[in-house]
């Protein structure tokens, strides 16, 4: 029996998406995994399950990275999910509940606004594991660290071209400092309203956009008195524009793409 699937991107970080909201699916760890594969699955950076709403939102959103972990928010996902409700029903404005929080967010064409909900700069909120000021970890590269949903450090670099971000990014993703993982990115402040970022995706590694963690690296980067509270993040798969408001929420405005749709024997992976 198969199942359809729709296969997304936003600024390039791409994204299996099925629909549970009528029927539950078959879906452990390890057959999410499987499917997240890119050589010989479908291929994906987060695996996305909509599910049936809580009151007051419009759909649940289930996020896994594609090495079968749970996550609890994903900026870019968010994004396109909220262009797939807009394609079932027209409207402009969407609430996607998360494990993290109930997202609003708002599409006009192809460009969607996620209101990814206050920045969480608490040493328990990142989480860490014990109490510190956030604003400089005693990891190298001196990292500060928040949460949007999920847990950020951000290192601020002079030259992000030469970061060493596949080697530090991985470990510092494990360090002990970090009791749920990090996603951990490499900043380079172009200007005070432009930045070039990249990302160490937890449980994912490097991806070529990170909609939460362009979130983190501008709340980051105000923090530190390196920028505004509003820029363009740059990352290798495109450019989202993120603000911080005075009331410590953060909005993220970028692309949502539908790539194509299929299907696909679940049962030929393994359970």
């Amino acid at each position: 029996m198969l199942t359809p699937f729709t296969k997304m991107h936003g600024t390039g970080n791409d994204f299996i998406v099925m629909d549970a909201r009528a029927h539950a699916l078959k879906l452990s760890p390890t057959r999410i995994a499987a499917l997240a594969d890119r050589h010989t699955g479908i291929g994906c950076d987060q695996f996305i399950t909509l599910e049936p709403p809580p009151v007051g939102a419009d759909v649940f959103m289930r996020i896994h990275n594609s090495d079968g972990t749970a996550a609890g928010a994903c900026g870019n996902a968010t994004r396109c999910v909220a262009l797939l409700l807009h394609g079932e029903s027209g409207q402009g404005s969407y609430g996607i509940q998360t494990v993290s929080g109930l997202l609003p967010a708002r599409v006009n064409r192809s460009e969607v606004t996620v209101d990814m909900g206050p920045a969480r700069l608490g040493w328990e909120q990142v989480p860490l594991a014990r109490a510190m000021d956030t604003l400089a970890l005693p990891l190298p590269g001196a990292p500060a660290a928040a949460s949007m949903g999920n847990p950020h450090a951000t290192l601020f670099v002079e030259d992000l071209a030469s970061a060493p971000v596949e080697s530090l990014g991985p470990a510092l993703e494990l360090d002990a400092l970090f009791p749920a993982r990090a996603n951990i990115g490499f900043a380079q402040v172009l200007a005070p309203h432009r930045l070039r970022l990249r990302v160490w995706e937890r449980g994912a590694g490097l991806t070529r956009a990170c909609g939460s963690g362009a979130c983190a690296a501008l709340v980051n980067a105000h923090r530190r008195g390196l920028s505004g509270r509003r820029a363009a993040v740059e990352m290798d798969g495109g450019i989202l524009t993120i603000e911080w408001r005075e009331d410590g929420h953060v909005l993220m405005a970028g692309p949502a793409v539908l790539a194509f749709r299929g299907s696909v024997d679940l049962a030929t992976y393994p359970a």
